[in-house]
C-alpha cells in the first residue's frame, strides 16, 4: 500500500505542477498579450508622430516654397517698376533733349534770319547812300562847270588810281586840275569813290573773266579793297554781279 500511496502523490504532484504549469502557462499568455498591445500601441502612436512630423514637414516646405515665390514675385515687381521708371526717365530726357534741339534749331534760324535781314538792310542802306551821292554830284555840280570838265576830271582820277595808288605828283596834278575847273572837295569826294568804284569792278571783271579766280588776283583785290575801303558786302554784291553777267555772256 505505500507503493499505492506513493503513486498517488506523485500523481498528485504531477497535476499540481502540470495545472501550476497551466496557470503559468495562461499569465505569460495574458502578460505577452499585453506586452502585444503596448507595442501595438506604441507603433501606432510612433506611425501618427511620424505621419505628423511628415506633415509638418511639408506644411514647412510649403510655406517656405510660398515664401520663396512671394519673395521672387516681389524681386520681380521691383525689377519690372525700376525699369519702367528708369524706361520712363529716359524717354523723358530724350524729350527734354529734343526740346533743347528744336528751340537751338528755332534760336539758330532766327538769329540767321535777322543777321539776314541786317545784312539786306545794310545793304539796302549803302546802295541808298551811293545812290544819294550819285544824286548829290549831278545835284551840286554848278551848272557853269561843263560836263566835259567833269567827265575829263573823272578821267584823270581813274588813270591816277588806275594802279590802285595815287602818288604825290598825281596827286598835285589833281589839286590844279580841280582847281582850274572850279571843282569842290566834295565833288571830288563823290567823283573819286566813284572812279575807285570802277577801278574795283573792272579788277573784279578781270579776275573772273576766266572762270576761275587765282592767288594773285585775290592780293590784287585785298589791295584795293583796303585802299578804296571798299566793304565786304560791297565786295560781295560787285562780285556777284560780275559773276551773272559773265554767266548771262556765256
Amino acid at each position: 500500500m505505500p507503493d499505492l500511496d506513493e503513486q498517488r502523490r506523485k500523481v498528485e504532484e504531477l497535476k499540481r505542477k502540470i495545472l501550476e504549469q497551466k496557470k503559468k502557462d495562461v499569465a505569460d499568455a495574458s502578460s505577452s498579450a499585453v506586452n502585444d498591445k503596448l507595442v501595438e500601441e506604441e507603433k501606432k502612436r510612433a506611425g501618427m508622430a511620424e505621419r505628423q512630423a511628415l506633415e509638418d514637414q511639408r506644411q514647412t516646405e510649403l510655406a517656405s516654397k510660398r515664401l520663396v515665390e512671394e519673395t521672387r514675385h516681389q524681386v520681380e515687381e521691383k525689377s519690372r517698376r525700376q525699369q519702367e521708371e528708369e524706361k520712363s526717365r529716359r524717354q523723358q530726357e530724350e524729350e527734354k533733349s529734343h526740346r533743347q534741339q528744336e528751340e537751338e534749331k528755332s534760336r539758330r534760324q532766327h538769329e540767321e534770319e535777322k543777321s539776314r535781314r541786317q545784312q539786306e538792310e545794310e545793304k539796302s542802306r549803302r546802295q541808298q547812300e551811293q545812290e544819294k551821292k550819285r544824286l548829290d554830284i549831278q545835284t551840286k555840280t554848278p551848272p557853269t562847270i561843263p560836263i566835259v570838265s567833269i567827265q575829263a576830271y573823272a578821267q584823270a582820277l581813274k588813270h591816277a588810281w588806275s594802279d590802285g595808288a595815287l602818288s604825290k605828283d598825281e596827286n598835285a596834278i589833281l589839286i590844279i586840275l580841280r582847281k582850274a575847273m572850279g571843282i569842290s572837295d566834295d565833288e571830288h569826294e563823290n567823283l573819286e569813290q566813284e572812279v575807285q568804284l570802277d577801278i574795283y569792278l573792272q579788277a573784279i571783271v578781270d579776275s573772273w573773266r576766266s572762270g576761275t579766280i587765282t592767288p594773285q588776283d585775290l592780293d590784287r583785290l585785298d589791295i584795293l579793297r583796303d585802299r578804296f575801303k571798299i566793304s565786304a558786302e560791297e565786295h560781295l554784291r560787285l562780285e556777284k554781279q560780275v559773276r551773272q553777267e559773265i554767266l548771262r555772256q556765256r
